[in-house]
């Protein structure tokens, strides 16, 4: 009996802050990360296959011009050049649409896509979607993703100002590893 009430805490919980169980459990470093199809900011389409041979940050975000997202945005902006020097390709994603990720592109000088996932499908597939303040949104976590194409790191806890460094750490002794 208090089993059973312990698992239905446990399930209702995962209910009410959407972790999808099975997007979680899929997603394991080493596996291959699943591919997607999205328009940037210019309304071009961009898939994971897109950036074979190369690797991939794959980071979303709640919302354009918020504070977090736009401080974290330009983290990975000020640092382009030495994403660039180790063949990885920046790609931001969340659930604004298309116009919204132009504006906020152009605002801030953004040299990468930003993704749009207006019906929060690659979202939920990467078991990032969640519902904050009334809206749904992506979490804010990052997926580092080796140019086979498989997840080569998961961020859960991101600090925007420290992130794109800290991305960039772990880029450097992966690189330097193969």
């Amino acid at each position: 009996m208090k089993n059973t009430a312990c698992r239905t805490i446990i399930f209702l919980c995962f209910a009410i802050f959407g972790f999808n169980a099975s997007a979680a459990e899929q997603l394991a470093v080493g596996q291959p990360a699943p591919d997607f199809e999205l328009p940037d900011q210019d309304g071009q389409l961009h898939s994971l296959e897109d950036y074979r041979d190369r690797w991939v940050v794959l980071y979303f975000y709640p919302k354009d011009e918020t504070p977090g997202c736009t401080t974290e945005a330009c983290e990975f902006r000020d640092n382009i050049f030495a994403y660039r020097k180790l063949n990885a390709q920046i790609l931001g994603v969340s659930l604004d649409d298309v116009e919204s990720h132009s504006a906020f592109a152009e605002n801030h000088g953004l040299p990468f896509p930003l993704l749009s996932d207006s019906a929060g499908t690659v979202a939920d597939t990467y078991g990032v979607k969640t519902r904050m303040m009334g809206m749904t949104v992506a979490k804010r976590q990052t997926f580092l993703i080796d140019p086979d194409g498989n997840l080569a790191k998961h961020y859960e806890k991101v600090k925007p100002d420290e992130h794109s460094a800290e991305v960039l750490a772990d880029l450097e002794t992966l690189t330097a590893e193969n």
